[in-house]
């Protein structure tokens, strides 16, 4: 599997190249609206999965053959800081441009891992839930977390990091949010982040039951956010705009790793490519791909395999 991916469209980053620095959904969450689908394996102990020089060649390839990247982002199928070698790997990047990672922000109450971030221009953390019985029902975590632990340790990143800091909260349907989205108000308010980015499900999610919460809550969410810091919201479309090697099978494959895209996208794509549509009925066909119907529109979605990876030996 390709580590580097795009550059695709990005709502909080313009052009981002993706790096997908850890293998098919090993995480430290179960999230009920995660967008890969389900979790293939669960763990907090951190481990060594690509060599560091192994994705900066891919990278230096990409960027040297694309027209424009705002941002390599750190944005892999599951939680990019269990990459033990995810610091040393940044600090390599940022020759070639400005560093994101999205993270589920569930390890950095370690201090490696928040010596790791210090070494990126922008960090996006997740920040679903304050109130534990909402955050188990949510985000599903490995069972040694404990929310208290990872609240205080995003505070005490902040005051020590000087890039970009923004945080991400995804809202689900269904949720009882009474009194929540104040505490998370409250909390957003001390750790002042650049932005806060409120979402909402729109994709294909992992749980069949998930949607988007009502309008209200949305609205309430913002109205509060917004009182403390910089708010804005995460419901539109990215676009169709995915850079192209001219491989179609490659470079779907690589997108739909960690990025399900509409059929508009995908036919855009075919077309970039000089592909038939025919292309895309045979890689369903193989079982290369799965075509998903949600919310009133067709995804496109790499199905995820059920084998399971090896780490490094000594990566323990």
């Amino acid at each position: 599997m390709d580590v580097v991916f795009g550059p695709v469209p990005s709502r909080r980053l313009g052009r981002s190249l993706g790096v997908n620095n850890i293998p098919d959904k090993i995480c430290t969450y179960a999230c009920v609206y995660c967008q890969i689908g389900a979790t293939l394996r669960m763990y907090s102990e951190r481990k060594e999965f690509y060599e560091p020089v192994e994705i900066y060649q891919a990278v230096k390839s990409r960027v040297e053959n694309s027209e424009k990247v705002d941002y390599i982002t750190f944005v892999p199928d599951g939680e990019p800081t269990i990459d033990r070698n995810l610091g040393k790997t940044a600090a390599m990047l940022k020759s070639l441009g400005k560093v994101a990672v999205i993270t589920n922000s569930s390890l950095i109450y370690r201090e490696d891992v928040r010596n790791d971030l210090l070494n990126f221009d922008y960090v996006s953390l997740k920040l679903d839930a304050i109130t534990p019985r909402i955050w188990k029902k949510v985000n599903r975590p490995y069972r040694e977390l404990v929310l208290g632990d990872i609240l205080e340790a995003m505070l005490d990143f902040r005051k020590e990091f000087r890039g970009k800091v923004v945080t991400e909260t995804m809202l689900v349907g269904d949720i009882n949010y009474d009194g929540e989205l104040e505490k998370l108000a409250e909390f957003i308010g001390e750790l002042k982040p650049d932005i806060s980015y409120i979402s909402i499900p729109t994709r294909p999610p992992a749980e069949h039951w998930v949607h988007a919460p009502d309008e209200k809550i949305i609205a309430k969410a913002h109205a509060l956010f917004s009182q403390k810091v910089k708010t804005e919201l995460l419901i539109g479309y990215e676009g169709n705009e995915f850079a192209t090697t001219g491989n179609f099978e490659q470079d779907i494959m690589s997108i739909t790793a960690v990025h399900p895209m509409r059929e508009e996208a995908v036919l855009a794509l075919l077309h970039k490519c000089n592909e038939s549509q025919e292309k895309l009925k045979e890689m369903i066909r193989d079982g290369k791909l799965i075509k998903v119907d949600y919310d009133g529109e067709t995804y496109y979605m790499r199905a995820l395999p059920s084998r399971k990876y090896m780490v490094k030996e000594g990566a323990r």
